[in-house]
C-alpha cells in the first residue's frame, strides 16, 4: 500500500500519542510520567505546526476564587447542554498545571511579583512543551502523519501506522494504547494554524468501531480581513464600526456587544467594511498585546485599522473553534474502542461547551486537562496488558483513500475532491443558515465523493498518499456534520436551522454519530437536573477577554 513498504521503519512502544499541538504535548508527558515508554507522531514539526503555535491564546484559568463565577458562565452559555461537574474538573486542573509550564522554563507575565497565567504565547508554549518532551524521553516523529489505527483480533488498538515525509517511507508503531491528539477539522480553509487539522483522527476513531458527538457544532466561522483571510481573532472587532461599501452605518451590536448574527447576514448582502474606531487608548494598548497577530495584517498593508476601513469576511474554522469530535466515555477520556483515548480538538468538547464555540481560553484548558486524563489512562491500560502488547496479531483499519474497495482505471483527484468537499462547507448560505433541504442536497453530493474515494487511490509517492488519505477525511468529516445537522431540528447555539429557528428545550440531548457507508445518530439524553445559574449581569460595553 505505502511509498517503500520494504524499507518500512518499525517500533514499539506502550502509549502511542497522535498529534502536536498542546494536548498532544500534555498527554506524552501525563503518559511518560507513569513511567511508560511513549512516542508521539506528528503531521507537522511538534512545536511549530498546529493553531496554538501560530499565534497567542488565552487559557480559562481562573484564580479558584473566581471558579462559580466562570463555571457558571460556561453552563450558561452552552444553553443547558454542558456538565457542571466537567467544567470544574477542566478548571481545576487546568490550575494545577500551569505552574508546571513555569517550572518548564515558560514565562508568565508578573503583576506584583505574581504569574499573570491567563494566555499564552503560542510559539514559545509550543517550544517549552517540546524540550520538555525530550527531557522526559519521549521519542518524536516529526514530518510523519499517522494515517490509520491497527487493531487486535479482539477489537482494541495496537498501534497505528503512517507515512514519513523526510524519509519516503512508511512506519508501523505498535502501541499497548493510544491517544488521538491531532485537533479537529478546518477543511484546509487557511485559518492560522489549522492547514494540519483535517479531520484524520475522527475518520481513525470511527473505522476501529469509535463514535463521534454533536458533529452538528461544526460550523464555526471567525472574522478576519478579506485582503488576508487567514488570521481570526475578534476580540479587536468588538471595538469596530461597521459599514456597507457605500459607508452607510451597519450597527451590528446588541447591548453594547457584537451580535454574533450580524456578520453573516451583513455579507450576504454585499462587502463588509470594519473600523476599529471604538477602541479607546487604554483598550488599544491591551488588545495589541494580548492580540499582536491580528495586528500584522495592518502593519504589512500599511493600513491604521483605528482610522481606515478594511473589508472583512468570514474563514471557516469547522470543528477547531466548533465542537464536535471524537466522543468520550469517562473521565480518562477513553473511547469505545478498548486503548483508544481522545484529547483536545480531536474529542468532542460538549461537556464544557454544548454545542457552542469553545474557541479561544475553554478550548486551551481543554487541551491541557484531556490532554494529561488521556495520557495518564492510556498508560494504565498499557501497563494492564503488560510486556506481551506487541505480540497480538494485528491488522490494519484504514479504508478509504487507503485502500480500494471499488476499483477504478483512474485514481480519484485527491485536490479536486478536497475543493468539491469545500464547496459544501464553506457557503455562509449552506453551512450558516441551514434547512433540511439545503443539508440533504450537499449530502447528495457528499456521497458522491465518498464514493470516489473508495475507488484507487493514488500512491506514487508519500505526499499522494497523504493527500489521498486526506480527501477520505475531509469528505468523511463533512457528512458527519451534515448528517448530525439534518437531525437536529432546532437551532441551538453555533447550530443554526432556519427552518426551525428557536430552541427546543426537549432536545436536550448530545447526538452521538458514526458510520462509514451508512451514516447514523443516535440521542444521548442528558439525565442531569438542569441546574439553576445566578442571573448573568449585563455589560452595556465590550470588554477585553483574554479566555
Amino acid at each position: 500500500m505505502f511509498i517503500n513498504s520494504k524499507e518500512e521503519l518499525l517500533l514499539t512502544t506502550d502509549v502511542l500519542v497522535i498529534g502536536g499541538g498542546p494536548a498532544a504535548a500534555w498527554a506524552a508527558y501525563a503518559a511518560a510520567a507513569q513511567g511508560v515508554k511513549v512516542i508521539i507522531a506528528d503531521k507537522g514539526f511538534l512545536g511549530t505546526s498546529g493553531a496554538a503555535a501560530a499565534s497567542g491564546n488565552g487559557i480559562m484559568a481562573p484564580s479558584p476564587e473566581d471558579w462559580d463565577k466562570v463555571l457558571w458562565e460556561r453552563y450558561r452559555i452552552a444553553k443547558n447542554l454542558a456538565n457542571l461537574r466537567w467544567i470544574e474538573r477542566v478548571l481545576e486542573k487546568t490550575w494545577l498545571s500551569l505552574p508546571l509550564l513555569e517550572e518548564w522554563g515558560y514565562c508568565f507575565p508578573k503583576e506584583n511579583g505574581e504569574s499573570v497565567r491567563q494566555s499564552f504565547y503560542g510559539p514559545e508554549y509550543m517550544r517549552v512543551l517540546r524540550k520538555n518532551l525530550l527531557r522526559v524521553g519521549v521519542q518524536i516523529l516529526d514530518q510523519s502523519p499517522v494515517l490509520e489505527l491497527l487493531l487486535a483480533d479482539d477489537g482494541s488498538v495496537a498501534g497505528a501506522r503512517g507515512v514519513q515525509r523526510q524519509q519516503h517511507r512508511a512506519y508501523t508503531v505498535r502501541a499497548g494504547a493510544v491517544v488521538m491528539a491531532n485537533g479537529g477539522c478546518a477543511f484546509l480553509s487557511k485559518a492560522l494554524g489549522c492547514n494540519t487539522n483535517t479531520g484524520d483522527g475522527m475518520l481513525m476513531a470511527v473505522e476501529a468501531g469509535g463514535e463521534l458527538s454533536s458533529m452538528e457544532a461544526s460550523n464555526h466561522y471567525g472574522i478576519s480581513t478579506a485582503f488576508n483571510a487567514t488570521v481570526t481573532r475578534g476580540v479587536p472587532f468588538g471595538w469596530a464600526s461597521y459599514t456597507d461599501e457605500a459607508g452607510n452605518d451597519l450597527g451590528g451590536y446588541i447591548n453594547g456587544r457584537r451580535d454574533p448574527s450580524f456578520l453573516p447576514n451583513a455579507l450576504l448582502k454585499g462587502p463588509v467594511y470594519a473600523r476599529l474606531d471604538r477602541a479607546t487608548p487604554e483598550v488599544k494598548a491591551v488588545i495589541e498585546k494580548s492580540h499582536f497577530i491580528a495586528f500584522l495584517p495592518y502593519k504589512k498593508a500599511g493600513i491604521d485599522p483605528y482610522k481606515e476601513r478594511v473589508p472583512v469576511t468570514l474563514v471557516f474554522e469547522g470543528t477547531v473553534r466548533g465542537t464536535g469530535g471524537i466522543r468520550i466515555i469517562n473521565d480518562s477520556c477513553a473511547t469505545k474502542v478498548p486503548g483508544l483515548y481522545a484529547a483536545g480538538d480531536a474529542a468532542s468538547r460538549e461537556l464544557i461547551a454544548g454545542l457552542a464555540s469553545g474557541g479561544g481560553g475553554p478550548n486551551a484548558a481543554w487541551a491541557i486537562s484531556t490532554g494529561q486524563w488521556a495520557g495518564e489512562g492510556a498508560a494504565a491500560f498499557a501497563k494492564i496488558l503488560g510486556a506481551h502488547a506487541h505480540e497480538r496479531v494485528a491488522y490494519p483499519a484504514g479504508q478509504a483513500g487507503l485502500r480500494s474497495k471499488f476499483p477504478t482505471p483512474e485514481t480519484f483527484d485527491s485536490d479536486a475532491i478536497a475543493q468539491a468537499v469545500q464547496a459544501e462547507v464553506f457557503p455562509l448560505e449552506k453551512n450558516y443558515f441551514r434547512s433540511e433541504q439545503k443539508l440533504l442536497d450537499s449530502l447528495a453530493k457528499l456521497e458522491r465523493l465518498w464514493e470516489q474515494v473508495q475507488g484507487n487511490p493514488k500512491q506514487d509517492t508519500v505526499r499522494d498518499v497523504e493527500h489521498s488519505r486526506r480527501a477520505a477525511a475531509l469528505t468523511a468529516v463533512a457528512r458527519w456534520a451534515y448528517f448530525s445537522a439534518l437531525h437536529r431540528q432546532e437551532t441551538r447555539s453555533e447550530h443554526i436551522r432556519v427552518d426551525y429557528p428557536q430552541t427546543d428545550p426537549n432536545q436536550r440531548y448530545y447526538q452521538a454519530t458514526g458510520g462509514l457507508d451508512r451514516l447514523w445518530v443516535r440521542r444521548d439524553w442528558i439525565k442531569d437536573a438542569i441546574a439553576t445559574p445566578p442571573a448573568p449581569t449585563t455589560q452595556t460595553t465590550p470588554s477585553v477577554s483574554k479566555l
